[in-house]
């Protein structure tokens, strides 16, 4: 039986999940949570055979949850499912050590099946982020200037198209208001931009936020 946890904001989400894999003999849900704390509190206690994690989550960004749960557990595995737009995370959250990334309007066979890849010790891809791996290994992709990022000013990019302030920033991410505005600063010179306003447009252009 393979045990998961989901870690989703959003209970109808939680809920639908429960149900999609109720259907499934070999996959029961035995953790939840709604937001990072929440998650990692409980993911500090024991491992589970797969942790779903959504990308969003109040409080720590999912990147920061997945980077703590490899530090914890390197062997659990972890399956992101998010509304964003696979291409502009997927390899990102890859590279940190997500086994898979799967969007929230994928069809239910394709999370069960995702679910039992990364169990596998596989990794989830797919068709679609499987040719942008094959793109980029070929030279055919070129890459945005957001991908050069690194993951903190990619997180402020996030939160600032989220409409978040400094302060908001700086309390979830866990730093100084004037780490963020160096952040910002950074951010605005990489990507050729002059406000914040600009970044969130960016964001929203590039597909980085609903």
């Amino acid at each position: 039986m393979i045990e998961v946890f989901i870690a989703d904001d959003h209970a109808l989400v939680r809920r639908g999940l429960r149900e999609i894999l109720a259907e499934t003999p070999d996959i029961v849900v035995t953790g939840e949570a709604a937001t990072s704390e929440e998650t990692l509190a409980q993911i500090r206690q024991r491992p589970w055979d797969v942790l779903i994690l959504d990308l969003s989550l109040p409080g720590r960004s999912g990147l920061d949850v997945l980077k703590e749960v490899r530090q914890l557990w390197p062997r659990m595995p972890v399956l992101i499912l998010s509304m964003h737009a696979e291409e502009q995370f997927a390899l990102r959250l890859l590279r940190a050590g997500a086994n898979g990334y799967l969007n929230k309007e994928s069809a239910p066979a394709e999370l069960v099946r995702a679910i039992h890849t990364v169990h596998a010790g596989d990794t989830y891809l797919s068709p679609t982020l499987l040719q942008q791996l094959r793109d980029h290994a070929a030279g055919q992709r070129t890459a945005a200037p957001h991908e050069s990022l690194s993951d903190r000013e990619f997180e402020v990019l996030c939160r600032t198209a989220a409409g978040e302030t400094v302060a908001d920033m700086a309390r979830h991410m866990g730093v100084q208001p004037k780490t963020i505005l160096t952040y910002r600063t950074r951010l605005l010179r990489k990507l050729g931009l002059k406000t914040a306003r600009d970044l969130a447009a960016y964001a929203r252009q590039a597909r980085l936020w609903p």
